[in-house]
């Protein structure tokens, strides 16, 4: 995987497509209809990798608005940064799906206008109005990018090479284990249960009852003696790698991508077994200080140039269908690489991340909700 250099950027000509010289409102749904002047400030909750100054750069040049990111580690940790200062701190949010049903139910967020985002159009079907940012028709964000959550190993190290989740559970590289420090990775452990002790029925893991959910905290329970670290941010992993405390683990495209550019011989891969995987929105907060600049970077960041570049950078998929012809352009191959041209199924086939509600999809209401998941994760940690 190669990173892509600075791409040059026609300013002015993203002066004029990003500003809108008054503000609007509609009547009817009180949301915005146009844009106004920039507020000159953006205030970011963003997973680290996702402000990245190839893109952050000529954004704050065209618009005057200047991007100040605080890098999360955790979906807890978004949604408690954005209720932080009453909901006024932070502008925006790049929310994966385990944290914005909880941001829009708890009114932390806002609906949005997708009309003002005019590349809204050329979003994959499935990330138009996926059921975590919209309700009812109601749109609380527009989709960024998404991908995979992969198995990440040290090539000369962990042999032969896995293609199995079990891996991460195996004694062989006790001490040596890294997984996030999340409690959706109760889903991750579900979706490898799943498929093998299939007597317990997992369908979905974020829906689990309580015999499928106590399964998978127990498996998590029997990890812990081999976990070197939970890691938070993605920095963490990446430095865990670097010095080889840790040789095997759950990950992400990102640091895959950072840890070969600086010449460590890692790689990664989907298991058989399949995998669970985000689809992140960006959020406007409910008290938004600078919400022309918010959507102002909701429009850059969906154009296919910017979607392009990120996807690269990150190692994920973009949302715009027409990313797709300047990733290769950029870096051959990376279309097909990053699934940006796989049919509808590919993307069904990952288990996305949701929030878990008691209500399951048999019509019973008998699963487990985030609550208790949060619970037992920190109490597996000890």
């Amino acid at each position: 995987m190669i990173r892509i250099k600075r791409a040059h950027v026609l300013v002015a000509a993203l002066a004029v497509a990003l500003c809108v010289p008054a503000a609007g409102v509609s009547s009817g749904s009180g949301l915005p209809t146009t844009i106004g002047k920039g507020e000159g400030s953006l205030n970011l909750v963003a997973w680290e990798g996702y402000t990245q100054g190839q893109w952050v750069k000529p954004f704050q040049k065209a618009t005057g608005c200047q991007v100040h990111p605080k890098y999360a580690g955790s979906s807890d940790e978004m949604v408690t940064l954005m209720r932080q200062g009453g909901g006024s701190q932070y502008d925006m949010v790049s929310a994966s799906g385990d944290a914005s049903l909880r941001l829009i139910y708890g009114k932390d967020v806002q609906p949005v206008n997708v009309k003002l985002i005019p590349d809204w159009k050329n979003f994959i079907p499935g990330l138009k109005s996926p059921s975590h940012n919209t309700i009812k028709g109601v749109h609380y964000g527009v989709s960024l990018q998404w991908g995979p959550n992969t198995l990440l190993y040290n090539t000369t190290k962990v042999k032969p090479a896995p293609t199995s989740w079990s891996a991460i559970y195996s004694r062989k590289y006790k001490g040596k284990v890294t997984v996030p420090d999340n409690p959706i990775q109760i889903a991750d452990a579900a979706l490898y249960l799943s498929k093998t002790n299939t007597s317990l029925g997992i369908t979905d893991p974020y829906e689990l009852n309580q015999k499928q959910f106590d399964a998978a905290v127990a498996l998590l329970t029997k990890q812990k003696p081999l976990i070197k670290k939970y890691w938070g941010l993605a920095s963490d992993e990446i430095d865990l790698f670097k010095n080889g405390d840790a040789v095997i683990g759950a990950s992400w495209p990102y640091q895959t991508n950072t840890l070969i550019a600086d010449k460590v011989p890692v790689t990664d891969l989907i298991p058989k077994e399949g995998a669970t995987g985000w689809a992140d929105t960006w959020m406007l907060s409910a008290k938004a200080k600078n919400p022309n600049c918010a959507y102002m970077w909701r429009k850059w960041i969906s154009t296919p140039k910017v979607q392009a570049q990120q996807a690269i950078y990150f190692g994920e998929t973009p949302a715009n269908t027409k990313a797709c012809p300047i990733m290769d352009k950029l870096s051959k191959g990376s279309c097909e690489q990053y699934h940006a041209n796989a049919p509808a199924a590919y993307f069904k086939s990952i288990k996305f991340w949701k929030t878990p509600i008691a209500a399951c999809g048999n019509g019973k209401n008998d699963c487990m909700d985030y609550t208790k998941w949060q619970q037992a994760w920190t109490q597996l940690k000890g």
